[in-house]
């Protein structure tokens, strides 16, 4: 899963909008999931990779604290 999660990550990280990238959980199954400011930064955004499912979470800028 770390491989696909590097994979992925290449391929959006740099993409406006993008925010983060990690292994997560959706519905109790492993997923890749991809951090977006908004909606719009998701088009794009692979459905699957190396198998597993992407998920999409719009979180807004992350802010240091």
């Amino acid at each position: 899963m770390k491989g696909a999660l590097g994979k992925l990550t290449k391929a959006v990280i740099d993409r406006p909008g993008v925010t983060g990238t990690a292994i997560g959980l959706s519905k109790g199954k492993p997923c890749l999931k991809v951090y977006v400011k908004d909606r719009r930064a998701a088009s794009k955004i692979p459905a699957r990779v190396d198998g597993y499912h992407v998920e999409v979470e719009v979180t807004g800028t992350f802010q240091r604290r």
